[in-house]
């Protein structure tokens, strides 16, 4: 299902770039908006949004399952994707969960191999849908495209080990430090000084099933980190201290804030 959006989303907050350029039908400033396509000569962006269009889904809606034909690449401008793998029994293992200005499915585009994992919407979601065949065509004619699609696999390679390092050498609380640093990365919030703010959007149950934990313990490291001075909250905010966050990824003794 296609439709338009607004200026703001159903909770009040500002909509992004590419959410008030998608509700313009500017297409091609609204897949603008997203890393992957912000450095092309615009004319491949416009004639990427061509045969491109908007779809949205109800919250808890499955988007498409592992298996499914890898047709389409899906970029976020409002909502929230959860993508996961399930087992025999019924065991699920969060791989992640994106939100606005972030991209699924770009691996199709160039192998065309059905889906690896599950993709449910975590709220109502809409996406510009990407074609797989539209892509395809107009990147044999427009080179800085494939370039483009090569560096941003990259990057998801990059995040990928840096995950993976996390899981495999670390312990819980440095696995929510890295965590936190990598969304810090990928979607800061303006702060003043050294305090940064994150808008997290995601329950602790959500971030034990990523950080392959159970609520409680990272509920714990959680006041850890409050209690070393690293963070603290802000109703749905968290305002982090990056410096203290890096230096707790490299393995230095959290030391308990001092009284104010």
């Amino acid at each position: 299902m296609t439709g338009q959006m607004g200026a703001s989303d159903e909770t009040g907050h500002p909509a992004s770039a590419a959410d008030a350029s998608a509700a313009g039908h500017d297409m091609p400033a609204a897949l603008g908006g997203f890393a992957l396509f912000a450095a092309l000569d615009p004319a491949s962006r416009t004639e990427l949004a061509r045969g491109a269009h908007l779809r949205k889904w109800p919250a808890g809606r499955l988007i498409f399952s592992r298996g499914d034909p890898g047709d389409a690449m899906l970029a976020i401008v409002r909502g929230r994707i959860r993508l996961s793998l399930s087992s025999a029994r019924g065991r699920e293992i969060v791989l992640a969960t994106l939100g606005p200005g972030e991209i699924i499915g770009e691996m199709a585009l160039l192998d065309g191999e059905p889906r690896s994992a599950d993709a449910s919407a975590v709220g109502a979601t809409t996406c510009i849908v990407l074609p797989r065949a539209r892509f395809e065509a107009v990147a044999a004619r427009r080179p800085d495209i494939g370039l483009a699609l090569a560096r941003h696999l990259c990057m998801l390679l990059r995040r990928t080990n840096f995950q993976m390092e996390s899981v495999a050498l670390h312990d819980l609380q440095t696995r929510l430090v890295r965590f936190l640093l990598a969304h810090l990365a990928r979607a800061p919030v303006p702060g003043s000084g050294a305090r940064h703010r994150i808008a997290l959007d995601l329950n602790q149950g959500e971030i034990a099933a990523i950080l392959g934990a159970t609520r409680p313990k990272v509920n714990m490291a959680f006041r850890a980190l409050a209690e070393a001075g690293a963070l603290q909250r802000d109703g749905d905010m968290l305002i982090c201290d990056r410096e203290l966050l890096s230096r707790l990824a490299e393995g230095a003794p959290p030391r308990a804030a001092a009284a104010p």
